[in-house]
């Protein structure tokens, strides 16, 4: 396999750098740092979600640097240029199990030589990646910052450590309209190869999927749901609750952006789209479907239980769009959050024309609520 190599400066921040730190937990971790000067700057770690990579927080570390923190965004297991994963459908699952995920943070920061970071921030699929740091390891993580997903805490105990199948899957397929569950959907199979050899190409397949989830699309105007129930489900998009017999690059393809709303489209340039598709291109997206497969087969989730009644003590936050469905998509799972999934939370801040890529599309007002929540930890 060809060495990859750093993402090429021209593509990145004044201040951001792009490189390898090998050796950890079985990777060759890929990370963007800035503020990496003096050493002796607290540490804030940024972990993506899906699909996304490092470069997702190319508007926030900026920021972050010129206010004094060494800033440290790494592409994680099953990402970009982040390599030691195996890419195979058939392969061992268990190693994107959360836990493992941790260890992967965890040693990311002994590599890093820092003794603790001031903060892990996470935004959708990592924002779980996050959360779980911060409730095993509060020593290290020493507060959290949730972006989109809510952290209801962790599994409760059950009799058995396998899942039990869940009637909604068989409920959704059998509705006038028949529907499936999108995280159910990524962990089949074909879910990998629709995507990355669709029939609009990658680059247009992100442009449409980005686009159907931020506050552009005008119909993510999202709400609470009843219940987990076929009927209050699907009342959300169909990148959430998909038709049964489309797969996501199809389902996304009706929404496709105009070129008119492509050239408007600020937080997301072509040249910045770019970089992902580039990625994507070249990776395929069987490594961030294999943390949907860990979720829906319930792997590592014994592991999980263990933490059963305990939540996330350090300090907390939470942001995200006020148009982003990702808030609601686990009913009740944001009320939880403030009760006993975060028992320090200061804040729960949704901002007014963002949908779900909440720190590139109001990248000032997210840096506004980190730096005043950072600012908090260091006195």
């Amino acid at each position: 396999m060809t060495a990859l190599s750093p993402l090429p400066s021209a593509a990145l921040p004044a201040g951001v750098r792009s490189r390898f730190i090998d050796g950890i937990n079985g990777l060759s971790i890929h990370i963007l740092e800035a503020g990496f000067q003096a050493e002796e700057r607290p540490t804030v770690l940024l972990l993506h979600g899906f699909p996304e990579i490092a470069y997702s927080w190319r508007k926030i570390m900026p920021a972050l640097a010129e206010a004094g923190y060494h800033v440290v965004a790494p592409d994680q297991r099953g990402y970009g240029r982040t390599t030691g994963w195996n890419p195979d459908y058939d392969g061992d699952l268990s190693a994107f199990r959360l836990l493992n995920l941790v260890r992967d943070m965890m040693g990311l920061i002994a590599a890093l030589e820092r003794k603790s970071v001031i903060a892990v921030v996470g935004h959708d699929f990592g924002a779980s990646a996050a959360a779980w740091c911060a409730l095993v390891r509060p020593d290290l993580f020493r507060s959290l910052v949730l972006m989109s997903a809510p952290f209801a805490g962790p599994p409760a105990l059950t009799p058995s450590a396998k899942p039990r199948p869940d009637p909604v899957h068989a409920a959704l397929a059998a509705l006038e309209r028949p529907r499936k569950h999108y995280q159910w959907y990524y962990s089949t199979r074909p879910a990998n190869e629709d995507m990355w050899h669709c029939k609009q190409g990658v680059h247009a397949f992100l442009r449409a999927y980005y686009y159907h989830k931020s506050a552009d699309w005008p119909l993510n105007k999202p709400f609470r749901l009843a219940s987990w129930s076929a009927n209050e489900l699907a009342k959300m998009p169909t990148y959430y609750i998909m038709d049964a017999a489309l797969g996501m690059a199809e389902t996304v393809a009706a929404e496709m952006p105009s070129p008119a709303r492509i050239a408007a489209c600020s937080w997301l340039t072509d040249d910045e789209l770019k970089v992902y598709s580039d990625e994507y291109t070249r990776t395929g997206f069987q490594g961030g479907l294999n943390w949907y497969r860990s979720r829906t087969e319930g792997i590592g989730l014994g592991d999980l239980q263990v933490f059963s009644g305990r939540g996330v003590d350090v300090p907390s936050m939470f942001i995200a769009g006020r148009s982003d469905w990702g808030i609601y998509q686990t009913p009740g799972a944001i009320e939880r959050m403030q009760g006993s999934g975060c028992s320090a939370i200061r804040g729960v801040h949704l901002i007014e024309g963002s949908g779900h890529w909440v720190q590139q599309e109001k990248a000032n007002e997210v840096n506004a609520l980190l730096l005043e929540f950072l600012t908090t930890m260091r006195e």
